[in-house]
């Protein structure tokens, strides 16, 4: 099969092309299908009580998540102060009234034991890494991990990341059509990383997986790394500092007045 992108011809089995990262088939769509609101297409993941969760069908920006490096929760993280504010103005009038404040918990990392912080209050907001497995798709991973006896790097008996059935259907592609990463809200393995969904990784891998450990919330700057070799420890294993976080996308998702 060649990519009907860059016709490069694109191995047995993949689902992305590893020369130009677009999928080589379709996402596949949420069973709530999608809408059009405010100048975006959405995913419907949730419908109840007269208003609808949507998501982003794609990454429409990159942003860090905080822009300092330093210990953070999503509630007092600088993207979420940009989703509340410039890009919740962005609606018009009549588009914003139809969305709904939502009081969002914000559980800790489920492997690291992070504190997620206090609930927040958002009229726009990121998914969790609970609100990734229970819309997308749940292989029970979260809850058993994926097991690494014999980590000669890590104190970790488990990978740092999910990888199940469902990565595909948690890719996102940018605007160029080109698979990017996308933040999550939940913390990483410390609270100077927030978790995150992988997007185009040079290797052999498609990706979609859920990176529980987290990508580092400022971006880039390894001036001020642990151990002096470009990487930050922690405890746990190695996190690249080397600006992993500027790929990083923005998937805004919100409750919807339906009725």
């Amino acid at each position: 099969m060649n990519c009907p992108n860059c016709n490069k011809e694109v191995p047995y089995g993949r689902k992305m092309c590893p020369k130009c990262f677009h999928t080589v088939e379709p996402i596949p769509v949420p069973p709530g299908g999608k809408i059009r609101f405010g100048g975006y297409e959405w995913y419907v993941l949730d419908k109840r009580d007269g208003k609808a969760l949507i998501l982003t069908e794609k990454v429409i920006e990159k942003r860090g998540y905080h822009d300092q490096k330093t210990e953070v929760t999503w509630e007092m993280c600088n993207l979420r102060k940009y989703l509340n504010g410039d890009f919740y103005e962005s609606f018009s009038a009549s588009d914003r009234a139809r969305i709904i404040e939502e009081t969002n918990k914000n559980n800790d990392n489920p492997w690291y034991g992070t504190s997620g912080g206090n609930s927040t209050t958002d009229r726009i907001f990121l998914l969790s890494i609970d609100e990734v497995v229970r819309y997308f798709g749940d292989s029970g991973l979260l809850k058993t991990k994926n097991m690494n006896p014999g980590c000669d790097w890590c104190k970790d008996e488990f990978f740092f990341f999910l990888g199940d059935q469902y990565n595909f259907a948690r890719l996102a592609v940018d605007d160029t059509g080109r698979v990017a990463f996308w933040w999550l809200r939940s913390p990483g393995a410390n609270a100077r990383y927030a978790a995150f969904i992988y997007g185009d990784e040079a290797d052999d891998m498609d990706h979609g997986d859920i990176d529980v450990s987290g990508g580092g919330s400022s971006g880039g700057d390894s001036s001020d790394d642990d151990n002096g070799d470009g990487k930050e420890w922690d405890g746990h294993m190695h996190f690249d500092g080397s600006g992993l976080t500027n790929k990083m996308g923005v998937r805004p998702a919100l409750w919807l007045r339906t009725e």
